[in-house]
């Protein structure tokens, strides 16, 4: 029999066990690919230290670029999901999809590595991302890249899962907070991580709703609760403050976080917010199946509507 120290006080399968005595055990370790030239999609990649006392990093993308072309590229911040305690944007999932991403919707990119619960519980990750934004602004005329290649009046920033959470209380930070005159055009929210205390939907009586209302107070100590606006935006009285001028949804129909989404583009819609919201539900696929499944035929049309999002919004601008 397991001594009282050795009692798993939180499980998280197949991803995270935390014992009684503190220490916690990954179950499934994230590989670190380094960045590279990708020759398959022509886009290459380097990483940076956003802050060095914290270790704060990130990894930019540039696409394929003609030597003497003058016209810059939209710039796309990518916030990586996981439930604010696992992976990052530097594991192969990350790598890749931001490669394909960066290659198809013709973008300089970065993608945040916040630091991750239960060691940094939130709001750890949300400072990360706001101190990276900051970084963005303060590098926009230094950092190589962005100075020859980025245009940054054509702002954007996707998520999936909880990325897409921080991608949201990014967007409402920056609709309160000055951002150094940095404005972000754009959110997309791919299965956004959400919750309430009400259930709705697909939620009802759903055991991993629970797991997933009872991971947020694992790695939020100090919450409020599920109403908790960082969770459910829906309570929170600057909803309609939302920093950007378009939102774009996604969900996917199996996906127990579905109806959650889809309460949030209907409530964002009524807010009174001054922006147009899309929504696009993926038939018969389930939570962040484009990861998993990148070359499947839903992953491939959802990529095709990031990628139409980003296009559309720059041009209309």
């Amino acid at each position: 029999m397991d001594s009282i120290d050795n009692q798993v006080v939180f499980d998280f399968p197949p991803f995270l066990r935390v014992y009684k005595d503190g220490h916690e055990e990954r179950i499934r370790n994230v590989v670190f690919i380094p960045p590279s030239y990708d020759l398959i999609t022509g886009v290459s990649s380097k990483d940076v230290v956003i802050d060095p006392q914290t270790n704060v990093s990130a990894r930019l993308y540039l696409p394929k670029v003609k030597t003497h072309s003058q016209t810059k590229l939209p710039f796309l911040i990518y916030i990586h999901g996981g439930g604010f305690c696992i992976e990052s944007a530097f594991s192969p999932t990350y790598h890749n999809y931001l490669n394909s991403l960066v290659a198809k919707a013709n973008v300089v990119a970065i993608s945040v590595d916040y630091r991750k619960a239960p060691e940094y519980p939130l709001p750890i990750a949300y400072e990360d991302s706001w101190t990276s934004l900051q970084w963005v602004v303060s590098q926009s005329k230094k950092e190589e890249w962005f100075k020859k290649y980025a245009d940054f009046n054509r702002v954007f920033m996707v998520g999936d899962s909880s990325g897409a959470n921080i991608v949201h209380n990014m967007a409402i930070r920056a609709g309160i907070m000055d951002l150094n005159g940095l404005k972000i055009n754009g959110i997309v929210l791919i299965d956004p991580y959400f919750a309430g205390s009400e259930p709705i939907g697909f939620e009802v009586g759903n055991v991993f709703m629970d797991l997933l209302k009872k991971l947020w107070f694992f790695v939020c100590p100090l919450t409020t609760g599920i109403d908790d606006p960082l969770i459910n935006p829906v309570k929170d009285p600057n909803f309609s403050r939302l920093g950007c001028k378009r939102v774009l949804v996604c969900v996917a129909e199996f996906d127990v976080l579905r109806d959650r989404g889809e309460f949030y583009y209907k409530k964002l819609r009524k807010s009174g917010w001054n922006g147009v919201v899309e929504h696009m539900e993926s038939k018969r696929e389930f939570h962040v199946f484009h990861l998993s499944n990148p070359t499947s035929k839903h992953a491939i049309h959802l990529m095709k509507r990031v990628v139409s999002f980003i296009n559309t919004c720059s041009t209309s601008e």
